[in-house]
């Protein structure tokens, strides 16, 4: 007991040393440094709100982590063998999972952070809720070096301030990671992309590993995000050699990538196919719709297992996404809540629309916001047609919406008017 309780203080000791030292580098950032104690305080709250609400999934992902972690102190040898199956057994207790399951992959990692915690989930929810909060403000300072003449807080109001997004991104949630690591994801692409030779072997490495955890925590959503910015590399390989300059061909490019890489995927695999596809999306939004009982939840009547069918419903769905709920709909304060951010959403995105009419979309790259819009659109229509209930789609479009926000807010108007708040 001694052991592990030096072993926990070491570890914990270390974590405190990186984020003291890191805390200075993004503080210095001109304009929105001022924000890095501010946006870290609100994380800490948020996560002390989210362990003492614990969810039932969250209590699930404790308890089970709890025992690998048992199993890592006293069978080291069979929690590493563990590591690389799809089913964790030890002592009495068992756990099968089917595929890439990310609710035991994040059990796995848990397990490892219990040697820092002692099981504490204060103490891991603090540990996945910095990871987001550090990702965020590392995409937030790439930004800024790229691209300073971008407006400073869309980042920062994006990642970090956006009720949801800390909200859902804070504690033993997957929205942690999965944001966090979507976040990292973007941020090494622009320095490989848009930065200079310095450290790209470092870059490198690192995409390596977050490409990896984004790809485990939701494997479907992070095939949609490398497949927007591999259509972003090849646009800029393609401008280097002189060539897909104009808006049009870059669209060409990336659109044409996208449907290439979606035929080769059914081709290697009939899980991708367009039957195949449709019919699981006719099947799952079924099965939330079933469940979802006197909740608020969305209803599409006439979607059929056809492709016609599913574009067809694409834009109410990528409509009803980014909308509800309503205010008036749930009767709870949560749902109240939802709603009121909802429509402040949709006031941004209607100022982003007029100003990019007007030519003051603002200074990103347009390969840039193309990729990230499509990212966006593709994940809001998915969730938009699968997530019928209300609550449950609140949650889930956690995965793009601070990639979406972080758009809405980079027109001029918008500017204007983080820079009277001081952002």
């Amino acid at each position: 007991m001694l052991f592990r309780l030096v072993l926990a203080l070491g570890l914990n000791a270390g974590l405190l040393l990186l984020l003291w030292r890191w805390l200075p580098r993004v503080r210095q950032l001109p304009t929105v440094g001022k924000w890095v104690l501010p946006t870290l305080t609100l994380k800490l709250v948020a996560t002390a709100l989210a362990v003492w609400l614990m969810s039932e999934d969250a209590r699930y992902f404790t308890l089970w982590a709890t025992r690998m972690t048992d199993q890592l102190h006293q069978a080291p040898a069979q929690w590493l063998y563990m590591l690389g199956q799809d089913e964790f057994r030890w002592r009495s207790w068992k756990l099968i999972f089917h595929g890439f399951s990310n609710t035991l992959f994040l059990m796995k990692l848990l397990s490892v952070l219990n040697l820092a915690s002692l099981g504490s989930a204060w103490l891991n929810g603090c540990y996945l809720s910095l990871f987001s909060f550090v990702s965020g403000w590392e995409l937030v300072r790439k930004l800024r070096l790229r691209w300073p003449e971008t407006p400073a807080g869309a980042g920062v109001g994006a990642f970090l301030c956006w009720p949801t997004v800390v909200y859902w991104t804070s504690g033993l949630t997957k929205e942690s990671l999965l944001v966090g690591s979507g976040a990292l994801v973007l941020a090494l692409m622009m320095h490989l992309g848009y930065g200079g030779t310095q450290r790209r072997g470092w870059a490198l490495a690192s995409l390596v590993v977050v490409v990896g955890l984004h790809f485990k925590m939701r494997y479907f959503f992070a095939v949609v995000l490398f497949g927007v910015l591999a259509g972003l590399a090849l646009v800029l390989v393609l401008q280097r050699l002189g060539t897909a300059r104009s808006r049009l061909g870059q669209a060409i490019v990336m659109l044409g990538l996208l449907l290439l890489g979606a035929w080769a995927a059914s081709e290697v695999s009939p899980v991708f196919r367009a039957n195949k596809f449709t019919s699981q999306l006719q099947r799952n939004y079924t099965e939330l719709l079933a469940s979802s009982g006197q909740r608020p939840h969305l209803e599409y009547p006439r979607l059929q297992p056809t492709t016609e069918s599913v574009l067809w419903h694409t834009p109410k769905a990528v409509f009803n996404t980014l909308s509800r709920p309503w205010p008036w709909e749930g009767g709870t304060l949560l749902y109240v809540v939802a709603g009121l951010e909802n429509l402040l959403l949709l006031a941004l995105l209607a100022v982003a629309v007029v100003a990019t009419a007007q030519g003051r979309g603002g200074r990103l790259p347009f390969g840039v916001v193309l990729a990230l819009l499509l990212y966006c659109v593709i994940l809001a229509a998915l969730l938009g047609l699968t997530t019928p209930n209300l609550g449950t789609l609140n949650r889930y479009r956690v995965t793009f919406l601070p990639f979406l926000v972080f758009l809405a807010l980079q027109n001029d108007y918008t500017a204007r008017l983080l820079r009277r708040v001081g952002l």
